[in-house]
């Protein structure tokens, strides 16, 4: 008896947003270790293994509405870094929420350096907005973990001067050729947010407040 061979699996029609899924995360991961001026449409449509005039149908305005949205996607995900449940103590929070953050940035180097340093010829205040809603939503996570609905002006200075040197050392680090490890980056990171608050204290009861718990938790 002759053996019948395997059946020859259905193709299947990805849906309008699953193909859109698609193409984004093939720009992603172009984006992700090529600055955005370097990645064409044909690089991103051989990297989705689809044609040129398919993405043109997914995204007619080209290049830059592609790489907004893409830009928007990497946003999503950066945001979800600082999501982390209202439970256990803060600094064991913020050391989970910066093992996330550091994960994006080591997996998306040139791209992240590309997109934090700006000077990019697809750059625009649109997309310059994406990237300052990240570090305010990342802000508004940290106040929530302190349990701070109405930060004072130099509390919530102190929270965006953080996130801004935060960003700074990843890019430095990446510089740097990832040295030290990332998990010293971290650790350096969660005591460099109990040394600000503490240098705020002395000048802001608010903040003053904060700080005995966050101390205790080193």
């Amino acid at each position: 008896m002759t053996p019948q061979a395997a059946p020859t699996p259905a193709y299947r029609r990805l849906s309008v947003e699953e193909r859109r899924v698609q193409l984004l995360d093939a720009a992603l991961a172009l984006f992700a270790h090529r600055p955005p001026d370097e990645v064409s449409l044909d690089d991103v449509a051989e990297q989705a293994g689809v044609s040129r005039p398919l993405v043109y149908r997914y995204f007619p305005g080209g290049k830059q509405q592609l790489y907004e949205a893409a830009l928007r996607s990497a946003a999503d995900e950066l945001r979800l870094c600082f999501d982390e449940p209202r439970e256990g103590p803060l600094l064991t929070r913020l050391t989970r929420a910066l093992d996330r953050y550091l994960a994006f940035v080591d997996g998306h180097d040139t791209g992240f350096s590309a997109l934090l340093r700006g000077g990019s010829v697809v750059e625009t205040s649109r997309t310059s907005a994406i990237v300052d809603g990240v570090r305010r939503a990342a802000a508004e996570h940290i106040m929530s973990h302190l349990g701070v609905t109405e930060p004072g002006p130099r509390l919530g200075m102190t929270v965006r001067m953080w996130i801004t040197a935060v960003e700074a050392a990843s890019l430095i680090w990446l510089d740097e050729e990832k040295q030290p490890p990332v998990e010293e980056l971290r650790d350096w990171l969660v005591e460099q947010f109990v040394a600000v608050l503490s240098v705020t204290a002395r000048r802001d009861a608010q903040t003053a407040e904060l700080v005995g718990a966050l101390v205790g938790d080193v």
